[in-house]
Order: structure tokens, then C-alpha cells, then sequence
């Protein structure tokens, strides 16, 4: 009788601490899990916000250029719009600056703009003819199949423009030898009289 008593006892022990062990696992797992979900849901909303971002840049790029083409006074073919993170960026060419300063001020006007970063360039000329439009065209296609081809470069983030076979390179690089190096490409296209590298660096 006394063996089975302490039997039972012994049992009783056993089972008490696994219970307080199989407790502090749980604990320990819960504990894990919710860590993990934190970091999860953490990485979720850094997606969603940058979705969300980009859905705004897009929109207000869109909105940006709706505005420019509505005006007039404002030849919106020539200009490209680029927005992120609310700053627009106009590049391009224009027949004045005054034409200049209206597509700014038309940007700024744009609901979600923060604010707008002027690369536009007044044209030599104030008549392109049909010829010298194709030509740099040509140029244009040429330049950005030049940049493809590069491994240094990353095209995809670059823009490119011609007039008059004046060259305009807009966008972003990583560091100042892509944007050298982007120059330099550009420049050795049959046609390019001359590049203007308005490239930004990634801070």
C-alpha cells in the first residue's frame, strides 16, 4: 500500500511538472508566434505602404499630365512627368520660359503634388521641322537601345529625350559613375550634338 502510495505521489510530480513545463512551452511558443506575426505584419503594412505610394505617384503623375495637356499655352508632348513620394519632376523640352514657369505652376496646382522639380530646357530654335523631329526620334530610339545594351547603366530608370539633337537624360541612378557612364553612351550616337545629364544620384 505504501509502495503504490508513493507511486501515485511520484506520478502526481511527474505530471505537475510536465504540466508547468508543457505551460512555459506554450508560452514560450505563443510568445514566438505573436513576435512573428508582429514582424510579418510589420512587413505587410511596409508593402501596403509602398503600394499605396506608388499608387499615389502614379495617380498624381497622371494628373499632373492631364492638366499640362488641358493648357493651352503649354505644348505637353514635349514634357515628361515623373512623381515620387508626391515630388513631380518635369523634364523635357519647351519653347520659352515662360511656357516653363505655366507647366510648374500648373503641376503645383495638382492635388497630392508636395512640391515640383523644374528640368525643363528652353529650345534653341522656335520651329522644329518635320525632318529634324524624325531625326531625333531616331536619336532617341538609338540612345535608349545604346543604354539597354549596358550593363552599367540602369536603363529602365532612365528617360530619354532629343531635340534638335540635343539629348536630355532624366531619372535616377544609383551612383555618379552610371550617370558618367550614361553620358557617355549617349553621346557616342550618330546625331547627338550635344547631352544634358540631368540625372539624380539615390541619396
Amino acid at each position: 500500500m505504501k509502495k503504490s502510495k508513493f507511486a501515485y505521489s511520484m506520478m502526481a510530480v511527474v505530471l505537475s511538472s510536465a504540466l508547468v513545463g508543457g505551460n512555459a512551452l506554450a508560452e514560450t511558443m505563443t510568445s514566438k508566434t505573436e513576435n512573428a506575426a508582429d514582424t510579418a505584419g510589420a512587413k505587410i503594412d511596409s508593402s501596403v505602404n509602398k503600394v499605396s505610394n506608388y499608387m499615389g505617384d502614379s495617380a498624381v503623375t497622371a494628373k499632373v499630365k492631364s492638366a499640362l495637356v488641358d493648357d493651352d499655352a503649354i505644348k505637353s508632348t514635349d514634357i515628361s512627368v515623373d512623381t515620387t513620394n508626391g515630388v513631380v519632376t518635369l523634364s523635357g523640352f519647351v519653347a520659352s520660359q515662360a511656357e516653363a514657369d505655366k507647366a510648374v505652376a500648373a503641376a503645383k496646382k495638382v492635388e497630392g503634388v508636395k512640391s515640383v522639380s523644374d528640368k525643363l530646357h528652353v529650345r534653341d530654335a522656335k520651329e522644329q521641322s518635320a525632318k529634324a523631329y524624325a531625326g531625333d526620334t531616331a536619336t532617341t530610339g538609338e540612345v535608349k537601345a545604346k543604354l539597354l545594351a549596358d550593363d552599367i547603366v540602369p536603363s529602365r530608370n532612365v528617360k530619354v529625350i532629343t531635340t534638335e539633337g540635343v539629348v536630355q537624360l532624366t531619372g535616377t541612378v544609383e551612383n555618379k559613375a552610371q550617370s558618367d557612364r550614361a553620358e557617355s553612351v549617349a553621346k557616342a550616337v550618330d546625331g547627338v550634338k550635344s547631352v544634358k545629364n540631368d540625372l539624380q544620384i539615390k541619396p
